[in-house]
C-alpha cells in the first residue's frame, strides 16, 4: 500500500502542463504521511489544467466526521466500484503530483526486519499516481473539504521484490496516460518502469 511518498515543489517541471497556483494553499514539501492528512497538489477531472490542494484521506458523504479518513488513504483498483467508500466517486478521476514513494522490504517472515526504500520512474522529475476525490461537508463547521485517495494494484517488476507481503503498489500513471484517466478513458494504468534505492 501507499501510505508515504515525497512531492517536491512541482512548479518547475510542470510549466506548460498544469497552471500552478502562485500561493499554495496548505502545502508543505517533501515527505508525506497519509495519516497526518496532509493537504497535497492534485489535478482533477473538472479542473484538468489546473494544480489544487486536496487532503489525503477521502471523505464519502455520509462519513460521520474526518476520523473515517484513517480508512480510505489507499483504495484498491479491483473492488472500488463495490466498496460503499469509493462506488460513488470512481468517476471522479483525479491524479496525484509525487517525485517519489517509500516502501519496507520485510526482511524475515514477521516483519520484524524491515529494510525501507525509496522508489520513482525512471527517467521523470516527477510522475503521479491514479486517484479519486471527493468534497466532504464538514457539518460542524460548514467547511466544504476536498479530499481523495490513491489507487493501488498488484505490485509489479521490483515492486514485487520491495512489496513482498502484501504484493502491492500505488498505480503509477506515465505522463501520456494522465488525461486518459482524468477523462475515464483507461480504467486500469500502465505500470512503467520504476527505479529504487535503499535509505
Amino acid at each position: 500500500m501507499c501510505y508515504n511518498y515525497q512531492i517536491e515543489d512541482p512548479a518547475p517541471n510542470i510549466a506548460g502542463r498544469y497552471r500552478y497556483p502562485d500561493t499554495p494553499s496548505r502545502f508543505t514539501p517533501g515527505d508525506q504521511n497519509g495519516f497526518t492528512h496532509p493537504y497535497v497538489p492534485v489535478v482533477t477531472d473538472k479542473k484538468p489544467e489546473d494544480v489544487q490542494f486536496y487532503q489525503w484521506g477521502l471523505l464519502p458523504h455520509w462519513a460521520k466526521d474526518s476520523s473515517f479518513q484513517k480508512n480510505t488513504l489507499n483504495a484498491r483498483i479491483e473492488t472500488i466500484h463495490e466498496k460503499p467508500s469509493f462506488r460513488s466517486y470512481t468517476k471522479n478521476r483525479c491524479i496525484i503530483l509525487a517525485t517519489g514513494f517509500y516502501e519496507w522490504k520485510w526482511l524475515d517472515p514477521k516483519g520484524k526486519q524491515k529494510q525501507k526504500h525509496k522508489i520513482w520512474e525512471k527517467g521523470v522529475d516527477y510522475f503521479s499516481f491514479a486517484g479519486l476525490y471527493s468534497h466532504w461537508l464538514d457539518k460542524s463547521t460548514g467547511e466544504l473539504i476536498p479530499t481523495f485517495t490513491i489507487i493501488t494494484r498488484e505490485a509489479e517488476g521490483i515492486m514485487r521484490e520491495i512489496h513482498n507481503t502484501k504484493l502491492r503498489m500505488p498505480a503509477v500513471l506515465l505522463h501520456v496516460e494522465e488525461s486518459a484517466w482524468l477523462s475515464g478513458a483507461i480504467e486500469i494504468p500502465t505500470s512503467p518502469e520504476l527505479e529504487a534505492i535503499q535509505l
